[in-house]
């Protein structure tokens, strides 16, 4: 019997055991492997850190999908890949071999992206990890007045900068000092004008000071940036961008210039299409898909279908990413800037709409498992 591997518990990956547990593979039997019993649902983690949510309104355990879906559950990562003789490496040493591999593990952040981040640092990534990690911060700041620097000038930073400022200074009560470094450019660079500007406005508003510069190293009490000024620091969030499993490198697979998997509009990498990606894992190799949690969502339905038809026969559906999508943007309080295409709007509403979205999200996998119907 062939077998179906499902690297890492992503967003796109719950969906692919969703769809197997309505309908149960016979040709093949699936092992998910993954580092994390549940998956953290990003898209709500600024509120949580806010404090509008707990961790468990945010998480989707894993186990009862594996189980409905017929999947073996193995609690460990990927530490090295041959594409070649079709074989994982495990962290528990441990190898799994597969005829057919889906990868979803996300994107990491390298501990030394920084001279003393490892030390210091705080990392967004995983936000399993982050998510335990934050309440400690909130503990810290019952006891005294905090000065936090938020590293990473995009969504992430934009958002937890935020979220940050209102759950540590409620009540007008003062227990942190925030700041905001953004490598060099506006935060939200990158998102229409408009939207940048309404962000430059809520960060005022505030009162998160912005410092336009690359942050080059983070000390036990500071962060130093390029000018050589030295701001105050006594926790250091690192929000900067997603990179690329480093174990990828060496794999044989067709990898971009950043290391992501390249993959066509199928799903499959271009080098093995016996192995899929998707989510911050995966690029398009034709350009048309940028990083973003929304899209990694829209995936997983097409690499439901993909894996079943890869495994079972027929031919394969090529996915093509809507050419706008609909970004909200939590401001900390209950407030969100909303982003369709050019147009950028914002208010209560917004994070209300935010908020009915992602509660909906998470509940489709509380809800009970779905007995399988038949098997494909």
């Amino acid at each position: 019997m062939k077998r179906l591997v499902l690297l890492g518990g992503g967003h796109a990956h719950l969906q692919v055991l969703q769809a197997l547990a309505r309908q149960r593979l016979s040709v093949a039997e699936v092992m998910l492997v993954t580092p994390h019993p549940a998956l953290v649902y990003s898209g709500m983690v600024p509120g949580l850190v806010a404090g509008h949510y707990t961790p468990a309104k945010c998480s989707i355990t894993l186990a009862p999908w594996a189980a409905a879906a017929g999947a073996y559950f193995v609690e460990a990562a990927a530490v090295g890949l041959d594409a070649a003789a079709r074989k994982l490496q495990l962290s528990d040493g441990r190898g799994a071999e597969y005829d057919v591999l889906s990868i979803d593990t996300g994107g990491v952040q390298r501990r030394d992206v920084l001279p003393g981040a490892r030390e210091h640092g705080l990392f967004v990534r995983p936000v399993e990890a982050f998510v335990k990690l934050q309440q400690a911060l909130v503990d810290l700041a019952g006891q005294r007045v905090l000065d936090v620097v938020v590293i990473g000038g995009g969504a992430a930073g934009f958002e937890l900068a935020l979220a940050l400022q209102h759950r540590l200074c409620l009540d007008g009560k003062q227990r942190a000092r925030i700041a905001l470094v953004t490598g060099g450019p506006e935060p939200l660079a990158g998102y229409p004008a408009a939207a940048v500007l309404a962000g430059a406005r809520e960060l005022a508003r505030r009162r998160i000071t912005v410092f336009r510069e690359r942050a080059v190293a983070v000390q036990a009490r500071a962060v130093v940036l390029a000018s050589g000024a030295r701001l105050a620091c006594d926790a250091p969030v690192i929000a900067t961008g997603a990179e690329a499993p480093r174990w990828l490198q060496g794999s044989g697979l067709a990898l971009c210039e950043r290391g992501f998997v390249q993959t066509t509009a199928t799903l499959q990498s271009v080098s093995h299409p016996e192995i899929f990606a998707a989510g911050d894992v995966a690029t398009r190799a034709d350009g048309a898909l940028p990083k973003s949690g929304v899209y990694a969502v829209r995936a997983g339905p097409p690499l439901a279908l993909n894996l079943q038809r890869q495994l079972g026969g027929g031919p394969l559906v090529a996915w093509r990413p809507p050419a706008r999508t609909l970004n909200l943007l939590s401001c900390g309080g209950r407030r969100a800037i909303a982003v369709w295409g050019p147009a950028v709007l914002q208010g209560r509403w917004a994070w209300w709409w935010k908020d009915r979205i992602d509660r909906a999200f998470v509940a489709r996998f509380a809800a009970p498992v779905p007995e399988p119907i038949r098997a494909a």
